[in-house]
């Protein structure tokens, strides 16, 4: 989620397998550095599979250009690497978001195959992402400060995941300013 100066990155704390729930400390959010996280929603696999792969690959980016990896950038890294496999892909949808190189939020999402979806005020995906639209689309509003996209999108991620039977126990949410990365962990329904 967009805001003024700021992004906003929340999932879920639910790993499981269809309607059986089997842990609560699954990592779907990972950092590329201090202005880039990601969020990844799909197959167990292939989220610990993609992360090792972006990581690498982020890794080898700033020892041959020597210097961090934008935002931008990153996004269409992502996509090539998902693209790499169209026709076998890794069943997981990337969430970006972050600040580029003038502090002006950035936030896309993109298919299986590696197709973006720049967006200018929220992106969602996963299994509750009908719910999700629909709460982001009745709560956000635009040029929202770090503390007010904290808590629209905490308010949204907690009352769509409560309408999913596949999704909640909690959610992550980070929110990047220029200044500091704000982590909490979110409680909710364990039922």
């Amino acid at each position: 989620m967009r805001g003024k100066d700021c992004v906003a990155i929340a999932t879920d704390r639910r790993f499981g397998v269809q309607a059986l729930g089997l842990s609560t400390e699954f990592q779907k959010i990972f950092a590329v550095n201090d202005k880039i996280y990601y969020g990844l929603a799909g197959l167990g696999t292939d989220v610990q599979t993609l992360s090792e792969k972006f990581t690498f690959k982020t890794n080898m980016y700033k020892l041959n250009e020597d210097r961090e990896i934008g935002v931008r950038t990153f996004a269409h890294l992502v996509s090539s690497t998902l693209y790499e496999k169209r026709f076998g892909p890794y069943y997981a949808e990337p969430v970006i978001v972050g600040l580029d190189k003038h502090n002006a939020p950035f936030i896309c999402s993109m298919d299986l195959i590696g197709c973006i979806n720049f967006a200018e005020d929220f992106v969602v995906t996963g299994t509750a992402s009908e719910q999700l639209y629909g709460m982001c689309e009745a709560l956000w509003e635009p040029n929202l400060e770090a503390d007010d996209l904290f808590e629209t999108i905490s308010q949204a991620m907690m009352s769509a995941t409560n309408r999913d039977a596949l999704s909640g126990w909690g959610a992550n949410v980070v929110v990047i300013t220029k200044d500091k990365i704000i982590t909490r962990t979110l409680k909710g329904r364990a039922d």
